[in-house]
Parts: structure tokens; C-alpha cells; sequence
């Protein structure tokens, strides 16, 4: 077999597969094991029935911010780059001065340094 040949059979086999993929997708499988009725968002996640709000893990998964405010100790110290003794830093800065208002307090808390800053307002909100 000569070189067209051969291209020819590649392109062939290449078209094939590509009409074998695009019947079986997308899934027609449901993403959720329940009736389209009974489908509820629940802070931005699809759910069946009234389902749980979503974990710290989850949200953060699924690009949400989670509310520096509200958080405690152990969803904060899933936060890429704070860990657990930041965490705790932070929960207890809340507890003594109260709610944060802006980012600038939030920089006051020890360990807080321009990086870890800039990661909290990527992955946290202040409600």
C-alpha cells in the first residue's frame, strides 16, 4: 500500500470513530436519579427532592465562594492555602472583633500576607 493509501485508511478509521462517539454522546443517562419534577436547586446545586445544602468541599469545587462571615474553623481550612492554624486565626479574629467588613481586617489577622490574601477573595466573599 502506498502512502495515500494509507492515509486514506487512517482518515477512514478516524471518521469512523468519530461517528461511533458522537451516537453514544452525549449520555442520555439523567445526571440525577429522580424525576425532572422533583429536581430543586439548592445555593446553586441541582438536587432531588430538598436535598442538603451543598459542603465547603463541594462549593469550592464547583467554583462558589464561601462566605468568610459564616465559615468555620474546618470548611475554612479547606481553602487552598490557608490550612487548618490559619483557619482557626481567622474564626477566632471573628469571634473577638465581629463580622469582617472589608478585606483590609482581614489582612490584619497574623499569617495573612498578600498570597493568602489574594486567595481568600478568590475562594470567600464577605456577606
Amino acid at each position: 500500500m502506498n502512502r495515500t493509501g494509507a492515509l486514506a485508511v487512517a482518515a477512514l478509521g478516524l471518521l469512523g470513530l468519530g461517528v461511533l462517539a458522537r451516537g453514544r454522546w452525549p449520555d442520555s443517562t439523567p445526571a440525577l436519579d429522580c424525576e425532572p419534577g422533583a429536581v430543586r436547586v439548592v445555593e446553586g446545586v441541582a438536587v432531588c427532592g430538598e436535598g442538603t445544602v451543598p459542603s465547603a468541599s463541594q462549593r469550592l469545587l464547583l467554583g462558589q465562594r464561601l462566605d468568610l462571615n459564616a465559615a468555620s474553623e474546618a470548611e475554612l481550612a479547606k481553602v487552598p492555602g490557608v490550612g487548618p492554624s490559619l483557619a482557626r486565626r481567622l474564626v477566632r479574629a471573628r469571634e473577638a472583633g465581629g463580622r469582617f467588613s472589608s478585606w483590609e481586617q482581614v489582612a490584619e489577622v497574623p499569617g495573612v500576607g498578600a498570597a493568602r490574601l489574594e486567595a481568600l477573595q478568590a475562594t470567600t466573599e464577605l456577606r
